[in-house]
């Protein structure tokens, strides 16, 4: 840790003693964070009536079946995406491909809110798995989310620990999680549903060491690149949102094969349940 000589900005360790305490608390916090206190599984509840419903897929496969459906669209062009506003299932929405990472997923996410005034956020797409219980094809709605490459490690912090904020972990909206869990009973009852954390960087995980890393590091139970930046910039805007991944690979070494062969089965259950979903909204 470098010296600043008595000029520290708010949040840097001055002394040894400092630097000490720092991490004592970094480790009280990151224990609730991470799911082994409660803070971080307590889920948010939706009161707001739903006028508008945002719906964010990362790539085009993820989000042109419901374009399809959609009627009365109106197609507004910002930042590179193409926002879809009409009707889905009889309800107010807007559907967009952000794009692959956290960058564009964030950027998506705030105009959603700044521009269409959404009232809750939907993202789907596929993940893979990070848990032996959930296998391709099945579904994991997330119950929080956190970014596993954020590392500011140097300054004594925990890796995923985003700094001088006062949460790195997300809670999803409990109402939208409910009403998922009843939604994919009903359309997808061949394959299990689950409720768990969403672990997202920009990076495609195909390393059973990084996986197995992921999964004892932060309790994930499925890996991809947007839904953390997705519920971070939804929670900055105090907006419910709810992460659904379709599970494509195992995240390990054959997760490269598993992905292009389950894609499009994977996709098929999400969109199946999203749609069910805007239906019961």
């Amino acid at each position: 840790m470098k010296s600043c000589n008595g000029t520290c900005p708010e949040g840097w360790m001055k002394t040894a003693a400092d630097r000490s305490e720092k991490q004592q608390g970094v480790e009280i916090w990151t224990r609730n964070a991470y799911g082994m206190g409660t803070e971080s599984r307590g889920f948010s509840k939706m009161i707001r009536r739903i006028h508008m419903i945002g719906i964010i897929g990362a790539m085009d496969e993820e989000v042109g079946r419901l374009k399809e459906v959609m009627t009365d669209v109106e197609i507004s062009k910002k930042a590179g995406m193409d926002f879809c506003k009409g009707r889905l299932q009889g309800k107010d929405a807007v559907v967009v491909r952000s794009g692959i990472g956290k960058v564009n997923a964030g950027i998506c996410t705030q105009i959603l809110a700044d521009d269409f005034h959404v009232d809750c956020v939907v993202n789907t797409g596929i993940a893979g798995s990070l848990n032996t219980q959930i296998d391709i094809g099945d579904i994991v709605l997330s119950s929080d989310a956190l970014q596993h490459d954020m590392d500011a490690t140097g300054f004594g912090y925990e890796m995923g620990v985003i700094p001088r904020m006062s949460r790195s972990v997300f809670p999803a909206d409990g109402h939208l999680i409910q009403l998922a869990k009843q939604a994919c009973q009903k359309v997808n009852p061949d394959i299990k549903t689950f409720v768990g954390r969403v672990v997202s960087g920009d990076q495609f995980i195909s390393n059973k060491e990084k996986k197995n890393w992921l999964e004892e590091k932060f309790h994930g139970f499925c890996t991809e690149m947007e839904g953390a930046a997705i519920a971070q910039a939804a929670y900055l805007n105090e907006i419910p949102f709810l992460i659904i991944r379709a599970i494509s690979d195992k995240a390990d070494d054959s997760a490269g094969m598993d992905y292009s062969v389950f894609e499009a089965q994977a996709i098929e259950h999400s969109v199946n349940l999203l749609l069910e979903m805007c239906a019961q909204l």
